[in-house]
């Protein structure tokens, strides 16, 4: 009898989104008891979400929005579940049309989920169907983050992104890429750095809309001072902090306080996020419709997931980004103009190999909802030299 360690198949099995009826009527009972705060005349967006719209939007969730319809397009996707270092990561994985696609780790964010990138996958996946070069094709994989949708938590402290960076590298290990890109905004391109930092002999480049707030170069004693530029933007981010970072506090310390409420009240779960993607976007009355907004905000009442997608906040307070020294892979970075306050690219350059950095003309925070043709020109056209490298 032979002792060779026999090999161990991946744990993969497709899935699929079904919702249990009870769960719809539930929603509907709740909805249908919803008692709002008075708000003011004059309030507008001023003082958090607008009670008008928030008052259209639940009205439009307990009699128009229709799940089964949303559930049904997202299903076309092939998604599935791995079993990743004892956790449960959904997963959607399209694979590439074309000569010789590259495997790309596409990272989400908050209050956003794995549905941001639904129209970005196929423009990524087979350009050649969308007017560009199939020769741009890649296999593009979009996790749930842990404790986001279908990807549960473990009921356990000690997942940020740093930890999920690991996650990430044995998915895409079980796909059977050993090398590949990352992409992402907002949190995940924290997630996107640490791969960079953790796996530089693994990644093929990096690919950011954000530069996360929690990075931090070397400053200080033997590094370039700050420039008129850097300074400038220092400020802004302070006053945005000052303006709109209650949220990122409250997350980052006291996270259950709020979520108790939130997850309990779909019309304080809706309130919560419909307001940041307001504030967040270029152009929310356009880019971003009800359907797209309340099918994510129904992906976080279904699953339970609000407290859990917190933890994010509280693990990454307490793990600043810090490179030491160079971060080897190459990135590029997409500025939208109405991002949250994004950095110069000189900041980036303190540490990061930056080999494109372009100015966008349009789009916020959600470029893969907001601007979706573009972000994959852009994509395509960072990784395109990394591919003959």
């Amino acid at each position: 009898m032979s002792n060779a360690t026999q090999p161990i198949e991946p744990s993969i099995e497709p899935f699929r989104i079904a919702i249990p009826d009870a769960d719809l009527i539930e929603l509907r009972q709740r909805l249908a008891r919803v008692r709002l705060a008075p708000g003011l005349q004059e309030q507008g967006w001023h003082q958090g979400v607008n009670p008008g719209f928030l008052y259209g939007l639940l009205d439009y969730w307990a009699r128009d929005f229709d799940w089964r319809t949303q559930e049904a397009r997202l299903n076309a996707l092939p998604q599935y579940l791995a079993q990743l270092k004892g956790r449960t990561i959904h997963f959607v994985h399209q694979p590439g049309k074309g000569p010789a696609p590259l495997p790309l780790v596409l990272t989400h964010g908050w209050p956003g989920s794995f549905i941001e990138f639904e129209k970005l996958i196929p423009l990524l996946a087979d350009p050649g169907a969308h007017g560009a070069d199939p020769a741009d094709a890649f296999h593009v994989v979009v996790p749930s983050l842990p404790g986001y949708a279908f990807s549960p938590s473990d009921g356990h402290k000690g997942t940020g992104t740093y930890e999920t960076a690991a996650l990430w590298a044995a998915l895409m290990t079980q796909l059977g890429y050993e090398r590949f890109g990352a992409q992402g905004g907002d949190l995940g391109s924290n997630l996107s750095s640490w791969l960079g930092i953790r796996f530089p002999e693994r990644l093929i480049g990096m690919h950011l809309n954000y530069i996360p707030t929690s990075y931090q170069p070397p400053l200080g004693d033997g590094q370039p001072p700050l420039t008129p530029e850097e300074q400038a933007w220092k400020k802004r981010q302070d006053a945005w902090k000052e303006e709109e970072g209650a949220y990122r506090r409250m997350h980052a310390t006291k996270p259950y306080t709020a979520a108790a409420g939130l997850n309990d009240s779909p019309a304080g779960l809706a309130a919560w996020i419909a307001e940041k993607f307001h504030a967040w976007s270029d152009d929310f009355d356009k880019s971003i419709s009800l359907d797209t907004l309340l099918t994510d905000i129904s992906l976080y009442w279904f699953t339970q997931t609000i407290f859990s997608s917190f933890q994010m906040y509280v693990e990454d307070s307490a793990r600043p980004v810090k490179p030491e020294g160079r971060v080897q892979p190459p990135i590029g970075v997409a500025a939208f103009p109405s991002e949250i306050p994004m950095p110069p690219r000189s900041w980036a350059e303190r540490c990061f190999d930056v080999r494109r950095w372009t100015e966008m003309p349009a789009g916020g925070h959600f470029a893969a909802l907001e601007q979706p043709q573009r972000l994959a020109e852009e994509i395509r056209a960072f990784f395109r030299p990394l591919r003959e490298a």
